[in-house]
């Protein structure tokens, strides 16, 4: 049909006519705007989004602030390299710790003093040595699933002393190489 038209118009009025038609059509079907078509399977009109590749219909995925920035092998492997995380979390009435892999997000150990275990054998449930008792037991179970590496990185809010430096290091003691990452 467009090949018609455009053949009718350089016909009829030359290249300068042929040349108008094909901007007009060009302009009116690359604008990028819905124009009345029909509805969509789903009931809700296709509108294109801003970079015309998908229809709002579908979840969009974030879009990275710089698009060119390099990320490192480094930044792609260490998930897969040091795959299990250390998680030290201290509050004022207890302490927790747990090891999780970082690809399948799963806890492989966990330890605390809200356990009714743990908590019959201390005498508090949040000074030191609760959190020396916590690296033992979490390096009993680590383990027993065959975990003897893990990574920590502390919170931004935490800083790596006192009882979180008390559980990592009671971890170290007891068999488990934890290697610390400082900002």
């Amino acid at each position: 049909m467009l090949k018609r038209v455009c053949s009718m118009a350089y016909i009829n009025g030359g290249e300068k006519r042929a040349e108008i038609c094909l901007k007009a059509i060009s302009r009116h079907i690359h604008s990028g705007q819905a124009h009345s078509g029909p509805r969509s399977f789903f009931g809700v009109e296709d509108f294109l989004d801003d970079d015309n590749s998908r229809p709002y219909t579908y979840q969009k995925e974030k879009k990275s602030k710089n698009p060119n920035k390099h990320i490192s092998f480094k930044q792609r492997t260490i998930a897969y390299m040091e795959p299990f995380t250390l998680d030290v979390f201290i509050s004022k009435r207890f302490v927790s710790a747990s090891l999780t892999h970082r690809v399948t997000s799963k806890q492989v150990a966990v330890a605390g003093t809200n356990s009714k275990d743990i908590k019959a054998a201390l005498k508090s449930r949040s000074d030191i040595p609760a959190c020396l008792a916590i690296g033992r037991i979490l390096s009993d179970r680590a383990r027993e699933a065959d975990v003897y590496t893990a990574s920590y990185t502390p919170r931004e809010r935490d800083k790596f002393e006192g009882k979180i430096r008390a559980v990592v290091q009671s971890l170290i003691d007891n068999g488990i190489d934890v290697k610390i990452y400082l900002d």
